[in-house]
């Protein structure tokens, strides 16, 4: 069975984009799942929770009760962090963000991933009596990619195409550097919270934006770090304005909601949007 999921963060209103990657998965699975991911719980808002439900209801998305949220899943991010600091493939990074800065100024050529700079890996090889001195200090907690990589070997993931066809692609677990797997306010990054989820909810093909395949690099990684299985993913492009950019959650015009006001109907929305 093909299960696919839409995750949405309630941190605004759906809009166009967010339609499209939400039918998306609706029609390439034979289960859809809906997951919340409000995490980051100084931004996420019920309200938009409630307005997530009523938009993805009137585009006659259906989804299975109850819908998993992470914000009630702690326990199972922090099964996943301790058995990566059991491999000892993680650890406590005491840098500010402008110490980062200034670090990565100061280098002559600081790589650079999809995301900018590359955490330098200031605090990677601290002494367990540096650690310990620090101990009490606010800090996140890092992946060692380096030894992450020696420990798994080789890895690929398999990119399905838009015509059906499966391509296998070679994991670049370096891709990112030293990721961010949790901090203070945060009890797991994106990526290694995305992973334990969609492997708790059987998801076997992960449809989502262009934008976020570099993403599948390092969650494959920790995927076969965590010994968890390996989904197949459909990347597919992105619905972008006029102005060529993505959508984003502060344009209320192009709104779900706004547009329901509006008059539109959910056969006009997947008319408009070319799938």
């Amino acid at each position: 069975m093909i299960v696919t999921r839409f995750a949405p963060s309630p941190t605004g209103l759906l809009h166009l984009g967010h339609a499209f990657a939400a039918i998306k998965a609706y029609e390439a699975g034979e289960r859809f799942i809906l997951r919340i991911e409000d995490l980051d719980t100084s931004r996420c808002r019920e309200e938009f929770v409630a307005a997530i439900f009523e938009d993805l209801s009137w585009l006659e998305i259906h989804w299975p009760e109850p819908v998993l949220r992470q914000s009630q899943r702690s326990a199972a991010y922090q099964a996943a962090l301790h058995k990566l600091d059991t491999l000892g493939l993680s650890y406590p990074c005491f840098c500010t963000r402008k110490e980062i800065a200034a670090e990565i100024a100061r280098a002559a050529e600081a790589p650079s991933g999809p995301d900018g700079p590359i955490y330098p890996g200031t605090c990677r090889n601290l002494t367990r009596t540096e650690r310990e001195a620090r101990k009490g200090l606010p800090h996140v907690i890092r992946l060692d990619a380096i030894k992450a990589a020696g420990h798994t070997g080789p890895l690929t993931f398999l990119e399905q195409g838009q015509g059906g066809e499966t391509g296998t692609i070679r994991v670049q677990p370096l891709l990112f550097g030293d990721i961010v797997l949790a901090r203070k306010d945060l009890p797991a990054s994106y990526h290694l919270a995305v992973v334990v989820d969609d492997a708790y909810q059987g998801v076997t093909l992960v449809t989502r934006g262009e934008d976020l395949f570099a993403a599948s690099h390092v969650q494959r990684l920790l995927q076969a770090l965590l010994g968890l299985p390996e989904p197949r993913y459909a990347h597919h492009r992105l619905i972008l304005d006029a102005s060529g950019k993505k959508f984003a959650k502060r344009d209320r015009s192009i709104t779900l909601q706004a547009l329901r006001e509006n008059g539109w109907t959910p056969t006009q929305i997947r008319f408009t949007l070319p799938l």
